[in-house]
């Protein structure tokens, strides 16, 4: 974090913490939330409980308030920003990378819906989240990997929870897409390729070694992460790539060639047209524009 003049208040600065640059890493939150100052996107799904007061996302489409009691879930490898946030506010909630994700039972569209830039938002919650979210974050930080492991699986199984009771899906894009499997579970071979894509994105990987470490021919294997997921095999790995690429830009003095290298890119052309797809902006731009915030 960083102390703003503005105002008064701390900011959160994209690439202050190991989110955008580990985005194969699950990790658990509970703290104040600061405000951003920038949209940032890392390639996890998000679940955002708020304990008390409120803040205030800006989503690619859409807009979105949570206040005390409220729980969300939306998809980070849209940018995003949360531009308000009241003193006394106080969150706790996890990044969880896909090949989590994939292990819980949804209902049908729901997976394809969040990459699609919707927000999924419950007011059904109770007393048993607030000692649970705190409860979690401490076995995660224990250093007991069975405390840990145990966290991981009870927060799943909350999440999945959420699609058993009324909720609401914010945004004015938002689709029911297709999956795989008529009761939305994903395919095992789609796990297994969320997995290599995670040991390997920053190595000179394409599509086809992704399927064959499902041992599924090339075009298949895309058809079915797209129906799985509602985004190609090569958008995801981008994905990663781009958030690990983010951080380096705000922590490193590097130029944008080792950038572009270190983050799994074969060329500086083909670094800089992703990242204005997903940022609006060139690297260097996006770095400029970061350090100019942080030295307000």
């Amino acid at each position: 974090m960083s102390d703003s003049k503005i105002g008064e208040r701390a900011v959160y600065q994209p690439g202050a913490s190991s989110i955008e640059g580990s985005p194969t890493k699950l990790q658990f939150f509970r703290a104040h939330p600061y405000i951003m100052s920038m949209p940032h996107w890392h390639a996890q799904v998000e679940v955002n409980y708020v304990i008390s007061g409120t803040v205030h996302y800006r989503m690619g489409d859409h807009s979105l308030r949570l206040n005390a009691g409220q729980m969300c879930l939306f998809w980070g490898g849209q940018a995003h920003q949360m531009d308000e946030s009241s003193p006394d506010s106080f969150y706790a909630g996890a990044h969880l990378p896909l090949i989590h994700f994939f292990r819980m039972r949804l209902p049908v569209a729901v997976s394809t819906m969040l990459v699609g830039g919707a927000t999924m938002l419950t007011s059904v919650t109770d007393q048993s989240d607030d000692e649970n979210f705190a409860r979690w974050f401490r076995y995660v930080n224990s250093g007991d990997p069975l405390k840990a492991e145990n966290a991981v699986e009870e927060l799943l199984l909350r999440v999945e929870r959420m699609f058993l009771e009324p909720y609401t899906v914010i945004s004015s894009s938002a689709y029911a897409g297709e999956t795989n499997d008529a009761d939305g579970s994903p395919s095992v071979s789609v796990v297994r390729m969320c997995d290599f894509i995670a040991a390997n994105f920053l190595d000179d990987i394409d599509a086809t070694d992704i399927a064959r470490s499902a041992s599924l021919h090339p075009k298949y294997a895309m058809n079915l992460f797209r129906k799985s997921t509602g985004m190609t095999l090569i958008k995801y790995l981008t994905l990663l790539r781009l958030s690990r690429a983010q951080a380096m830009l705000i922590k490193d003095n590097d130029n944008i060639l080792h950038v572009a290298m270190e983050s799994g890119f074969g060329s500086v052309s083909a670094f800089n047209k992703a990242f204005r797809q997903v940022a609006g902006m060139s690297p260097s731009d996006f770095r400029r524009d970061m350090r100019s915030n942080s030295a307000v």
